[in-house]
């Protein structure tokens, strides 16, 4: 079923919903798991009363988008997941389009996208996917949902995962911090750059960036934030 906008409900403001959501299908990971109140309260910076609070209303509202339960958390209904993945889409559309056709730093488009995903029409969704020939990954390197609210699973690992030596392959950074996007963009780190990293210890991990022979020590936090896929061999490619 394609994903369709869903108007304000009783439970509070569309935007103020919304980010619930798409905060719960984050760190409810692929499978949808359940998600801790202290967990949403640490993404989204409010008060644990707060979540606890919103997650009631949720849980009683008519439109069902979570399944909430004292002391064992949240996770989404199907109608839930739906919007949220709706959302989502919006969100990385809007990233691509301000990266792409009005040259948005990397580090900025984000906190744009965050203000302007829960009010854009379904045409001018649309437009926006034809404008960009319907792309499938944002500028972070993240998938974005299909209208049909499908979304890959992307097999990736976090770098501070990653034990020396290793040459990997960047798939996406986080967008949460636009300081240390900032900082990525100094050492050249982006999707689809290949790191070989040198060392990895309990601080952080060192990597080299491309062709590049000088190391950059990187903070097992920022590490955490870079999440990389094994380097392909070729078929018939001899490993070096």
């Amino acid at each position: 079923m394609p994903l369709r906008r869903r108007t304000t409900g009783k439970n509070g403001t569309s935007e103020s919903v919304d980010n619930y959501l798409k905060a719960i299908l984050s760190l409810g990971g692929a499978e949808g798991g359940r998600v801790t109140s202290k967990a949403l309260a640490d993404r989204l910076s409010v008060a644990p009363a707060s979540v606890t609070n919103m997650l009631q209303k949720l849980a009683l509202s008519g439109d069902t988008f979570v399944k909430y339960e004292r002391h064992r958390g949240v996770e989404l209904s199907a109608s839930g997941r739906l919007r949220a993945l709706e959302v989502l889409r919006h969100h990385r559309l809007i990233e691509t389009f301000l990266y792409e056709v009005l040259d948005y730093p990397l580090e900025e488009v984000h906190e744009e996208a965050e203000r302007l995903e829960h009010f854009i029409s379904e045409r001018f969704e649309e437009r926006i996917a034809a404008k960009l020939g319907h792309p499938r990954i944002d500028p972070h390197g993240h998938s974005i949902p299909s209208l049909e609210g499908e979304m890959p699973r992307q097999q990736s690992v976090p770098l501070s995962d990653v034990d020396a030596p290793a040459s990997v392959v960047v798939e996406s950074l986080s967008d949460r911090d636009s300081g240390v996007l900032r900082l990525f963009q100094s050492y050249g780190i982006k999707p689809a750059v290949r790191l070989r990293v040198t060392k990895r210890a309990i601080e952080g991990s060192w990597v080299r960036v491309g062709r590049s022979r000088a190391e950059v020590e990187l903070s097992r936090e920022v590490a955490d934030d870079i999440r990389v896929v094994a380097e392909s061999v070729p078929a018939g490619a001899a490993a070096k």
